[in-house]
């Protein structure tokens, strides 16, 4: 979670809400990404959706079977989906995200029984540091 939270803080310099994520297989990092929504233009650029992207070709495939994801917020429901997609076995998450959070605050489609994979979800990892860079980051945007 500290790598993701890195990541969180290395987009500070391009003005995307500061979100980190990390897939990691054996401790190694296979992909690591910030948010870059603002930076690329691209709606679908969420930290998680670029970890997955990286950890993908890292491994030359796009099942991440033995990964772990690691975000310092909650996924909303497309990088819940994509985990799901990538076969993440394990998502881990800092602060919760209760107006987008499809990790349990919204709803849980990491490990909704209709969908042929599941999850295992470890939420509240780190929860104060990473919810702090958040509120920094609009306490700061507010003035």
């Amino acid at each position: 979670m500290r790598a993701a939270l890195d990541e969180a803080r290395a987009g500070r310099g391009w003005v995307d809400v500061p979100i980190g994520a990390v897939v990691a297989r054996d401790e190694r990092a296979l992909g690591a990404a910030g948010n870059q929504r603002e930076r690329l233009g691209d709606p679908t650029a969420h930290a998680e959706i670029l970890a997955i992207r990286a950890a993908a070709r890292a491994l030359g495939q796009w099942r991440l079977e033995g990964c772990t994801l690691y975000v310092t917020l909650e996924p909303c429901a497309m990088c819940a989906g994509a985990a799901v997609l990538a076969r993440v076995p394990r998502v881990v998450f800092g602060a919760p995200d209760p107006k987008a959070g499809f990790a349990g605050s919204l709803g849980n489609l990491l490990q909704d029984p209709r969908l042929n994979h599941r999850a295992e979800v470890v939420g509240g990892v780190l929860a104060e540091e990473c919810g702090a860079i958040l509120r920094e980051f609009f306490a700061d945007r507010r003035g």
